[in-house]
């Protein structure tokens, strides 16, 4: 998928507003009619969808590229903004004090939006275009690769603001009136995000070669649409998708009909050397010393102040008190010996270009006790420039869907062994023991425990606290952000993010969530 985003640049370009005086009465206009002719503009409108994804720089944040990290990350129980986190509306939200005029609120809705935008417009005109050279299964394909990407950018916007304007076709219209659209219902968004799974699934390849690699896939299909029904508690229909991504029973190495499977080291999921994988399912990608189209979020972990290295320590991990333990987070929740905890999430020191090494304590009477940073996006080869980073950032990758398959059947049927196969080929993995002898609540609070441990730093938490709940039916968000000080909280309020109320003031048809 390499080409994916410097095709895309044309649609960015034209897209962004200029401060030149502008003549008002142009002299051509191209019309999406117009325009939309050959096998490349059908290539080009699918990759502008592609782009809503990771694109960024300076100025642009999109989901895959920091937005889901400032814009819901910082107010879970993992991280927090760190040092270099200065945008005071982004601090105000980690504490959960955001309201409908924030910033990141705003962002999070436009942003997938107009990836919603870009995917309509392709679905809408590829088909219509008649150049011999796009053949009838390219058609077909990259009408497909929209739909799983209009599918992602409401299953997001769903999770995150509840029921929302189904837009499913390009709105040429200009006047305020063509843009007055109803929220649609929470079921009736998650029956479109269905539908679209389920028909890039029937139509999509299995593998790319060449320049592809890394476009979306009928296991990508299937992989997010269990990860719907989980999301739903369709525990059934999870389990049953999520089985037909890792094979049979018992998911073990080659059951996978689409290849996938885990990296023997943990490590190898991250760095760049390995990208696009056997583990990876679907990751939004980036390429260094191109355009600016590094992963942005490298630099963000990193500890500043060391040389030859520009790290800005933007993302931290959450410390809170734990009895007597005043610097407490994430990384002490890893067992010791957790291949995890070293081997891809986390460091505690840098490499100078001095050749010192640099690192922190939390508190000095502890021996050891040392600063985590945030490492799952480093590129050994752009430490200079950790910008530039060529890490991608996965949005599915098989280990997830092995989580998916055991929480799935563990609700359904309890601890059976298809759960524990699932589950404990991860904990193998990173050296554990198997897990065995649980019963429903036990091993659900277990999987909930590895699943936090193996995705941290994946955008996933915030998702997971508004989602996952205790054994007596409880949605966990308000207990696991107050034991971490996040007092603030409040449910239902905080189980969704309010509507835009610059969105609102422009579509008098939007209702504001509850407690906004």
């Amino acid at each position: 998928m390499n080409i994916l985003k410097y095709f895309s640049l044309i649609f960015l370009i034209a897209g962004l507003s200029s401060c030149a005086k502008l003549k008002e009465d142009p002299g051509t206009f191209i019309t999406a009619e117009e325009y939309y002719k050959t096998k490349a503009d059908a290539i080009n409108a699918v990759n502008a969808a592609y782009f809503l994804l990771n694109s960024g720089g300076p100025s642009v944040q999109t989901p895959y590229n920091t937005l889901f990290a400032t814009g819901m990350d910082f107010m879970s129980d993992d991280i927090d903004p760190g040092p270099g986190a200065t945008n005071a509306d982004v601090r105000s939200q980690a504490v959960l004090n955001h309201s409908s005029t924030g910033l990141r609120v705003l962002q999070l809705w436009q942003q997938h939006y107009a990836g919603i935008k870009k995917a309509n417009i392709a679905i809408d005109k590829v088909p219509e275009i008649a150049d011999p050279a796009l053949t009838p299964a390219l058609k077909t394909r990259l009408v497909g690769e929209a739909k799983l990407l209009r599918a992602l950018y409401y299953f997001n916007l769903v999770r995150l603001f509840g029921g929302v304007p189904l837009i499913l076709h390009d709105q040429p219209g200009v006047t305020i009136s063509d843009f007055q659209i109803a929220r649609n219902s929470v079921a009736e968004v998650y029956a479109q995000v269905e539908q679209d799974f389920i028909a890039a699934a029937a139509v999509l390849p299995d593998v790319y070669t060449g320049a592809d690699i890394g476009r979306a896939t009928a296991g990508a299909a299937k992989s997010l649409l269990s990860k719907v029904y989980l999301t739903q508690e369709k525990w059934t229909e999870a389990a049953a998708k999520a089985e037909e991504v890792t094979g049979p029973f018992p998911y073990g190495p080659g059951s996978s009909p689409y290849r996938y499977d885990l990296f023997a080291d943990y490590a190898q999921v991250f760095l760049p050397a390995y990208k696009n994988g056997k583990e990876h399912i679907f990751s939004a990608q980036f390429k260094s010393n191109s355009l600016s189209q590094g992963n942005n979020q490298a630099p963000r972990g990193a500890r500043s102040g060391v040389p030859g290295m520009q790290g800005s320590y933007t993302d931290q991990v959450r410390f809170y008190t734990e009895g007597t333990d005043k610097f407490f987070s994430i990384y002490k929740l890893y067992e010791a010996h957790d291949q995890r905890k070293k081997r891809g999430s986390f460091v505690t020191r840098f490499l100078g270009s001095d050749g010192k090494w640099y690192g922190d304590l939390n508190d000095k009477s502890i021996p050891g006790d040392s600063i985590p940073y945030l490492n799952k996006y480093w590129d050994p080869d752009q430490s200079a420039n950790l910008s530039e980073s060529a890490a991608n950032v996965p949005i599915i990758r098989y280990s997830e869907v092995l989580l998916i398959l055991a929480e799935a059947e563990n609700e359904a049927k309890g601890p059976t062994a298809k759960a524990y196969a699932a589950y404990n080929r991860l904990r193998e993995r990173a050296g554990l023991t198997p897990v065995s002898g649980l019963n429903k609540n036990q091993f659900r609070e277990a999987l909930y425990l590895d699943r936090r441990l193996e995705l941290v730093w994946e955008n996933q938490r915030w998702f997971d606290l508004i989602r996952e709940k205790d054994a007596s039916g409880k949605i966990i968000l308000e207990d696991a952000l107050r034991k971490v000080g996040k007092v603030n909280v409040s449910v239902p309020k905080h189980l969704l993010f309010p509507i835009p109320q610059q969105e609102i003031d422009l579509n008098r048809k939007l209702i504001q969530n509850p407690g906004w």
